[in-house]
């Protein structure tokens, strides 16, 4: 199947090219240039639109749209305990399907073509990402404070023995020990241990809060990401979230062991959680990339609102109006957040990389006047925006509609159970 995107504005290299014709040959970028390619299946008129990598969601776990609005203004650790884990332990294989074919249904929406999600029953994740077209890197959540640590732990592999590397490598997968206070040292190093054995990434979530941060201390006499270095977890790739309260010598630590950290920013201030120090990161050359957390402490997956906020919290935050750049804000959800979840090939377009990009419609009163349309991308898009969404050489999206999932049928089912899940509440 060949491809053509005609005359369609290309983002490239934090530039903006009139006018490119770009040519998709099953699940590569063919030809990107002023030629219009003579043989071709389908054509896409590009006219009045921008062609862009797609976005990444980093940290994420997508059936929890099932709990949005469910429990908000509450500090994280009673919005756990008292609501969202008592919940949860009521979930089945199917909820969690639908709930994240749901959020599937809103990413695709939004522009978003690859996610990480760290939850529950997650072949059925692995089912959403199959059906849907989008790029999953998933893992089975394990804590270890609950239940048998070793049949957690060898229930995720056997996940990642059915799914990592599949769908023309759609899917791949990691081990995902939730987070140093559920899950202490003797674990972790069993985990460090098969990740090695399997080469999988580590996805976890680090010092995200003050009581966490206190708490390590207090039990193990480190903070949180010292621990974590001290027993080797940063020798594996490692997706980090939040990493909120880290100090210098951390930050040094993070850049060193090229850690992935993924910046949250709408979910911790939501939380109170706090402002994690992004520019410092960066400066450092730490990789950073952007994600929604959960869509019921955020409340949604829109990941035009987490670049605009991250361009914008740091600013205030620092007072300096040059802290994150748009263009950084930008990369960050695309190229960087690409190279965080393990596909290298992507987050670019040119020949020989992955078909993965979107179409903004440009056509839009607040994309004019456009002396400036990567500044328009980050402080004045919006998901509606999207026009056109394709992964892997697969149109997802054209015109606003969504052609691999039934998005009436998703919006009756998840309703339904939603309500099922909390009604005695």
């Amino acid at each position: 199947m060949k491809i053509l995107i005609k005359k369609v504005s290309l983002l490239k290299d934090h530039q903006i090219i009139p006018e490119v014709n770009i040519l998709i040959k099953d699940d590569i970028i063919d030809y990107v240039g002023s030629e219009i390619p003579k043989e071709y299946d389908y054509e896409i008129d590009g006219k009045e639109k921008l062609a862009m990598p797609g976005l990444v969601n980093a940290h994420t776990h997508l059936a929890m749209t099932l709990f949005r609005g469910f429990a908000d203004d509450l500090p994280l650790r009673e919005w756990l305990e008292t609501k969202i884990w008592p919940h949860e332990a009521k979930l089945r294989e199917e909820d969690v399907y639908w709930g994240s074919l749901l959020g599937a249904l809103e990413m695709i929406k939004g522009g978003t073509i690859a996610f990480a999600d760290m939850y529950f029953y997650m072949d059925k994740v692995a089912e959403v990402v199959e059906e849907s077209g989008l790029r999953g890197n998933l893992s089975w959540g394990m804590i270890a404070t609950l239940g048998d640590e070793n049949k957690s732990l060898e229930n995720s592999l056997k996940f990642a023995e059915r799914w990592h590397n599949s769908c023309n490598g759609r899917i791949l997968v990691s081990l995902a020990p939730h987070a140093p206070y559920t899950c202490p040292p003797s674990f972790l190093e069993k985990v460090i241990d098969k990740a090695v054995q399997y080469n999988l990434s580590i996805h976890t979530h680090l010092s995200e809060t003050e009581e966490e941060v206190r708490e390590i201390k207090e039990k193990y006499g480190e903070t949180p990401v010292r621990l974590m270095d001290k027993i080797g977890l940063f020798n594996v790739s490692t997706i980090s979230a939040h990493c909120v309260f880290v100090d210098s010598e951390e930050i040094e630590i993070l850049a060193r062991k090229k850690v992935g950290v993924v910046h949250n920013p709408q979910s911790n201030l939501k939380l109170a959680s706090g402002i994690a120090p992004i520019k410092e990161m960066v400066d450092k050359g730490v990789k950073v990339g952007l994600g929604t957390d959960g869509p019921s402490s955020n409340n949604n997956l829109d990941m035009w609102e987490e670049i605009r906020l991250s361009a914008i919290l740091h600013k205030g935050y620092k007072k300096d109006p040059t802290a994150i750049p748009a263009s950084l804000a930008l990369e960050m959800a695309t190229k960087r957040g690409m190279e965080i979840l393990g596909w290298k090939n992507s987050g670019i377009i040119e020949p020989g990389k992955k078909a993965d990009l979107i179409l903004v419609d440009l056509k839009k009163p607040h994309f004019f006047p456009r002396f400036n349309l990567i500044s328009h991308l980050v402080y004045s898009a919006n998901s509606s925006d999207v026009d056109t969404v394709i992964v892997d050489g697969k149109i997802l999206m054209e015109k606003r509609e969504v052609k691999t999932l039934d998005e009436e049928k998703i919006l009756y089912e998840t309703e339904k159970r939603a309500f099922l899940l909390v009604e005695k509440e």
